[in-house]
């Protein structure tokens, strides 16, 4: 019976599976076979080249792919921090409130990442809506905090705090509050109670949270550019001009397979590292 079973769901999982294979594998194929054509020429005749690739270390992208990866590794950490008091008074102390936070947040997603981000240099700029009014109260001004890394990184953490908060809220929310004032009652103190059951606990949501911002700011380019113009070229703007400007669409599918592989082996690999299902007591 328990074959029949497992049967009949791998045969309901099918037109799933095609559509999924379809809709997100065969784009990854594509790109994975372009980047192995001739710079500039599509000719099949002279695949693999793997000219696109040495391009990517002698001209310099891993530079790019560096400045991406530890903007991400920067944000994802500050949102950590940010989010962590945030989420667990979401989860455990603000009651209904929660609901009326929840659509707070919500809400700015319905806005353009774009428009909101363009907000933001109308209110730092200089001569803009703080230093503006400042000037006109005070007479003294101050240099516009825009065009610099720290802003990007801001720019990162403000777009991608709802990733983070959402997923750690609700892994908080899987802790009990029974092993909590169990380990008080035995002595523990609030930091130990946090080190050794919230955290560990909370880890679903503390992962799921962290590898969604790390790998959306790990490919952002609209921070970089609108908050940061362009002061640090990071490895989405390389692959979008090597797909429109440059027309070098194998330098374009290289850079983005190299990004593709690194991000996802470093999810792979934080995934592994947490036994969800003996977190989650799934296991006997």
């Amino acid at each position: 019976m328990e074959r029949i079973d497992r049967k009949l769901g791998l045969l309901s999982a099918l037109p799933l599976a095609a559509i999924l294979a379809l809709s997100f594998l065969a784009p990854l194929v594509v790109v994975a076979l372009f980047s192995i054509m001739p710079p500039k020429v599509f000719d099949l005749a002279h695949m693999p080249n793997f000219a696109a690739y040495s391009v990517f270390f002698d001209q310099g992208y891993y530079k790019s792919l560096l400045w991406s990866l530890g903007m991400a590794l920067i944000s994802t950490l500050i949102l950590f921090v940010i989010c962590w008091p945030l989420a667990y008074g979401m989860a455990k102390v603000f009651g209904r409130f929660s609901l009326i936070l929840t659509i707070a947040v919500v809400m700015s997603l319905f806005v353009s990442e774009n428009i909101r981000l363009f907000g933001w240099v109308l209110t730092l700029m200089k001569g803009g809506l703080i230093e503006g009014h400042l000037r006109a109260w005070t007479g003294v001004g101050y240099d516009s905090p825009l065009y610099n890394t720290g802003i990007i990184i801001f720019g990162l953490v403000y777009v991608y705090l709802p990733f983070m908060l959402f997923p750690l809220a609700q892994g908080i929310s899987m802790v009990p509050d029974d092993t909590r004032q169990a380990a008080a009652d035995l002595g523990a103190t609030r930091w130990q109670i946090l080190r050794q059951i919230d955290l560990p606990l909370a880890a679903p949501g503390i992962m799921v949270g962290s590898l969604l911002s790390f790998v959306l700011a790990a490919g952002a380019l609209a921070e970089s550019k609108i908050l940061g113009g362009q002061a640090v070229i990071v490895i989405a703007d390389d692959i979008e001009t090597a797909f429109t400007f440059g027309q070098n669409w194998p330098l374009g599918a290289a850079l983005s397979v190299i990004l593709i592989i690194i991000i996802g082996g470093l999810a792979i690999l934080g995934v592994n590292r947490i036994d969800l299902d003996a977190i989650m007591g799934r296991k006997r």
